[in-house]
């Protein structure tokens, strides 16, 4: 299953995308504000892709790759996949870019093609995004993805607070 936007192609990770799990989640820069998905050893990203490739069987949808349409370039990572938060499964939005191709505008087309694939096909689930309050560009893209600020379930998170932002929340009122 592919979604494609006017620049990306996101598609399934497949076992040659190892290369590319690992470089970006082994770059500093690129986990910055999440420090404990910084990846060590090939052999993380090895367990991150299977972690992943569990969920896509499960489920038949999970995290994707994003590459460029243009050179076929894997620049990132954005998608869905099931968490308890609160009592509760909701679909937790994630998105990981190359720092190269930061404020390009690429990490909003991938979520927003994401939550928008999940308006289509999971419209009955919640989508939660969880973000650090010092990550400005990733609120950013949250908030142009089409979730909307949930204050009142912000909590502890493994490397800080975590932000909440939701689409589908019952009874959550929201902030843009």
């Amino acid at each position: 299953m592919e979604i494609v936007t006017a620049r990306l192609t996101l598609r399934r990770p497949v076992p040659c995308d190892l290369d590319a799990i690992y470089e970006i989640h082994h770059d500093p820069e690129a986990c910055h504000h999440n420090p404990s998905d910084l990846l060590a050893t090939r052999g993380d990203a090895e367990e991150l892709f299977a972690k992943w490739d569990e969920h896509w069987r499960r489920h038949s949808f999970g995290y994707w790759v994003a590459c460029t349409r243009e050179a076929g370039t894997t620049i990132g990572f954005c998608g869905l996949k099931f968490v308890r938060f609160r009592d509760r499964e909701v679909l937790n939005l994630f998105y990981r870019f190359d720092p190269a191709v930061w404020g390009s505008g690429l990490g909003t087309e991938a979520a927003t093609a994401v939550v928008e694939w999940a308006g289509e096909h999971l419209p009955e689930w919640p989508v939660l995004a969880r973000v650090r309050p010092d990550n400005i560009a990733s609120q950013r893209v949250a908030l142009r993805a089409g979730l909307t600020r949930a204050d009142q379930l912000d909590e502890p998170g493994e490397d800080g607070p975590d932000w909440m932002y939701v689409l589908r929340w019952p009874g959550a009122s929201a902030q843009a």
